[in-house]
């Protein structure tokens, strides 16, 4: 294998990685709108990328959580679903549960900023999906899911 072909996994993560400091709002303009149930467009997805092994909701994931709280607000109705998710680990692989409990973990840390920001709990589903399909790029897998409305 050519180093340029070796090193290729490493620049995509190091895309990746550049991606979770964008603005929420350069995020969300990237997502194609459209009209769910009701008429009214349907949000993008909100992605909230941690580090590996951590709970810590990092100072850029903020503007992405503020961001959705303000779609849920203006969205009242629109249920929220909130995934989280780890990077798959070949070198010391959690059992299913651990993955979900992680994954979940990370997920309630992103609920309990939401609920910070006024959204009540009780309009907010949260799941822990454990592992990622994602093998070669942990950052991408490393993710919680903000879903507002029917996407």
């Amino acid at each position: 294998m050519s180093f340029a072909a070796a090193s290729f996994p490493l620049r995509r993560r190091a895309a990746l990685a550049g991606l979770a400091t964008l603005p929420a709002m350069l995020l969300a303009g990237c997502a194609a709108e459209r009209p769910a149930a009701g008429g009214r467009p349907s949000q993008p997805v909100r992605l909230v990328f941690f580090e590996d092994d951590s709970l810590t909701v990092p100072p850029a994931a903020m503007d992405v959580i503020q961001d959705a709280a303000r779609a849920a607000r203006a969205n009242p109705q629109a249920p929220i679903r909130v995934l989280g998710f780890i990077a798959p680990d070949p070198q010391d692989a959690p059992t299913v549960l651990q993955a979900r409990l992680l994954s979940r973990r990370r997920a309630d840390r992103v609920v309990a900023e939401l609920m910070n920001l006024d959204i009540p709990a009780d309009r907010i589903q949260v799941l822990g999906r454990g592992q990622a399909p994602v093998a070669e790029a942990a950052v991408e897998a490393r993710r919680v899911e903000i879903h507002i409305g029917a996407n």
